[in-house]
């Protein structure tokens, strides 16, 4: 019995697998063209593609070399490590033709416990089963004197309509297409979008991974021991036509957003912390200047002391941006023995000569940190309270563990 393949196949099994995926795991995956939010999937079937050259025997699939991994790379560098972007092309873009081996077979694994080659020899679901549709003999026509003319004269009207409808949707396209860029027009005017240009070597300068120290922490009352605490955040900055994207990792969120230059050397920074619904959720405003020699960029920001419930409040905070170079790719790891010895969130910066820096974020004592020059910088005079609070004047306990 033979069974679908090409992109009809992995689009139905990349299917299955999402929404097995969020009914085992709570999760709900946003379908869009974002890479991101596919590689929870990727990962779970990378665990299962990385065993193939081990399991053909017993999940029944075809026969894969070992990856012998000498330099003990981790996701997504291994051999048969799948992406989100793969995910997204083939599931979302639909533009995989022809699927890679190892995806498919995984696929077939995480649904049906074998391989697509112990799949084909017993199918379990129908919709993967071909069927051969029913072919219509095309003849050729024979000579009707009376019916010819009027076959010609209907084809007649069908293509003069058919140029009509299209004339007509192209006028359509080309108005919506007007109003949408008078629209987008009037937006960058009023909202002062991309005002500046930014010459290359602004570019450069702000492109990469930054290393960002904040003192929010201090402002949280529901917290006795914020006594001159201090949070390391890790920045990727990535350019796109005229502006800037980011993602900064937290010790306890993760936020998106982007940056623009709004005049020479002079960056506006926004921001807000991520969730499933897309929402705007704790939007930071934020202002650099890039222009001094100065290692350490000094960022006045409008932030939040994500204190609990309704105690979470705005403050205006100092931050300092430490560029740490270019390239590559950043990992976020979770829910690792890592991750539970040292209490942290931790980031993994895998660099292009393949060499990894591990970022440990969470929060710390400023006093205890080993750069005294942080200190007079993100201390307790570097928080602004939007309300004058006398009872919230910063002291050190000195019992904090």
């Amino acid at each position: 019995m033979k069974i679908v393949s090409g992109k009809s196949e992995i689009v139905y099994l990349l299917s299955r697998v999402i929404e097995k995926f969020e009914k085992e795991s709570g999760e709900v995956i946003i379908k869009n063209s974002n890479r991101k939010n596919y590689e929870p999937i990727a990962k779970v079937l990378s665990e299962i593609s990385n065993q193939l050259p081990y399991t053909s025997e017993t999940l029944v699939h075809d026969v894969y070399e070992s990856d012998p991994n000498p330099r003990n790379l981790e996701y997504p560098f291994r051999k048969y490590d799948i992406t989100g972007n793969q995910i997204k092309d083939a599931f979302f873009n639909q533009i995989v033709s022809k699927p890679r081996p190892f995806l498919i077979d995984a696929c077939y694994i995480y649904l049906y416990g074998k391989g697509r080659k112990g799949f084909e020899a017993d199918p379990m679901d129908p919709n993967l089963i071909w069927s051969e549709k029913t072919e219509i003999d095309v003849t050729e026509e024979k000579e009707q004197p009376v019916i010819a003319p009027l076959q010609k004269t209907v084809r007649g009207k069908s293509t003069y309509i058919i140029i009509i409808l299209l004339f007509a949707s192209l006028i359509f396209t080309f108005f919506q297409w007007r109003t949408s860029q008078k629209q987008i027009n009037t937006l960058s005017r009023d909202f002062k979008i991309l005002p500046y240009k930014a010459t290359q070597a602004e570019i450069d300068s702000l492109e990469g991974i930054w290393l960002c120290y904040t003192g929010s922490p201090q402002a949280r009352s529901s917290d006795p021991n914020r006594y001159h605490l201090v949070v390391p955040n890790i920045l990727e900055i990535k350019y796109k036509e005229g502006y800037f994207l980011f993602t900064r990792y937290g010790a306890s969120f993760v936020h998106d957003g982007y940056m623009q230059f709004e005049s020479p050397w002079l960056v506006s920074i926004h921001s807000y912390v991520r969730n499933k619904e897309g929402k705007i959720e704790s939007p930071r405003h934020s202002l650099m200047k890039l222009n001094d020699t100065n290692e350490y960029k000094n960022v006045i920001s409008a932030s939040w002391s994500f204190d609990v419930g309704e105690k979470n409040n705005i403050i205006g905070i100092r931050e300092v941006y430490i560029k740490q170079g270019k390239g590559g790719i950043v990992e976020e790891v979770l829910n690792t023995v890592e991750n539970a010895s040292c209490k942290c969130k931790i980031v993994k910066w895998h660099k292009n000569d393949n060499e990894i820096q591990v970022f440990q974020l969470k929060n710390q004592l400023l006093d205890e940190m080993t750069d005294h020059r942080l200190k007079s910088l993100l201390d307790e005079k570097s928080i602004l309270l939007r309300t004058p609070d006398e009872n919230l004047i910063i002291r050190d306990t000195s019992n904090y563990k």
